[in-house]
């Protein structure tokens, strides 16, 4: 079960996180000033659980057919939304591979997915256009046994910024914005 630290560089704030596989998919749960992330994924990688909790708001939602449904809340008074989108998004590296697995590209493969994302304290979302291009899998040797790396080119189709995410198996090696500090175990290989 891989447990380890995520530094968010802007903030310089460290997001401790555990995640594993289960008997149905996978799990994320992280903690971070400001944040809590929990991200449960069925065994197609679909986000059937997502929860963020900053201290004025939460969100709860998951996938529910073509659509995601979600309530966004502050005390008592919450909000249902619903959107076509494959999944969700945040700043937490788990989106980006429970986003990444559930795509399940081959190397030179990219597809276009629409994401609803999370934002700042209020976790304010916004429905956006993503191209996900696979852009190719190099293996590094390691002193147990070879780790398979693969490279993600990622397009906001919005503004046209392409930025790089570097995956082994369920771990971000390395992302924008995010550094892998602390790896307690090995990442969870597919």
């Amino acid at each position: 079960m891989p447990a380890g630290v995520y530094l968010h560089l802007e903030e310089e704030v460290e997001e401790r996180f555990h995640c594993a596989p289960g008997p149905g998919g996978w799990r994320y749960t992280s903690t971070r000033p400001g944040l809590g992330a929990d991200i449960v994924v069925d065994s197609r990688w679909r986000q059937i659980r997502v929860e963020l909790v900053t201290p004025a708001w939460w969100v709860r939602g998951g996938v529910t057919g073509p659509d995601v449904a979600w309530v966004r809340a502050s005390g008592g008074t919450g909000t249902e939304h619903t959107e076509r989108a494959l999944g969700f998004m945040s700043d937490s590296p788990g989106f980006l591979v429970a986003v990444a697995r559930a795509l399940d590209l081959d190397d030179g493969a990219e597809t276009d997915v629409r994401l609803v994302t999370f934002a700042g304290p209020s976790l304010a979302p916004l429905t956006a256009p993503w191209r996900w291009r696979r852009a190719g899998t190099s293996v590094h040797d390691t002193d147990t046994e070879p780790l398979p790396v693969t490279r993600y080119e990622v397009t906001d189709l919005s503004t046209g910024e392409i930025t790089q995410v570097h995956l082994a198996g369920d771990v971000v090696l390395d992302a924008p914005g995010i550094e892998l500090t602390g790896l307690e175990s090995p990442p969870n290989l597919p």
